[in-house]
């Protein structure tokens, strides 16, 4: 039988105030204007990760996500967040829907993906973010949105959120702490 990973049910909002003991990173500190290369670094950091890795496929504990599945996980928080983003851009007071990683990684099959084409895709996915981020106009990183569950974002928070997990995710899977 086929052991899925603990779905993860905390509030991480927590992470927009507060430094992560756990990876490193602190979403306060980056300044804005330095946001959008950090999407891009993140995603050639995962690149990186995911091709040299060679066994992208292997869990290290049964209920642990592989590289490979951590991978297509931050590839669609920054598809997701893209389109949320984009939401909040185009409409006052946003709202969307919470996302079930945990129901998306196995109705996508995240293992049985191919790490290659998943590595490029991640690429592409956090520089098309970037890029988004790269036309902001100062008022436009205020833009606001809300997911169910009341959590309120704006451009700038959403941002840090994002390249919270994505970072996190990356020290899971290398093993080396966000400096």
């Amino acid at each position: 039988m086929d052991i899925q990973p603990v779905p993860d049910t905390k509030d991480w909002t927590w992470v927009l105030r507060e430094r992560c003991p756990q990876c490193g990173f602190d979403s306060r500190s980056p300044q804005r204007s330095d946001l959008a290369a950090l999407c891009r670094e993140v995603g050639d950091q995962w690149e990186a990760a995911l091709s040299v890795n060679a066994a992208p496929r292997q869990r290290p504990a049964p209920q642990v996500w592989s590289p490979l599945e951590y991978g297509c996980h931050v590839r669609d928080v920054f598809d997701l967040f893209d389109v949320r983003m984009r939401l909040m851009l185009a409409e006052d007071g946003a709202s969307f829907a919470n996302w079930d990683q945990d129901e998306t990684a196995i109705a996508e099959d995240y293992a049985g993906q191919d790490p290659q084409v998943v590595s490029a895709e991640l690429g592409r996915s956090a520089d098309g973010y970037a890029s988004v981020l790269d036309g902001l106009a100062p008022a436009q990183w205020e833009r606001s949105g809300s997911r169910d569950g009341g959590a309120t974002f704006t451009v700038d928070s959403l941002t840090r959120y994002l390249l919270h997990d994505a970072i996190h995710h990356l020290v899971d899977v290398t093993g080396r702490p966000w400096s």
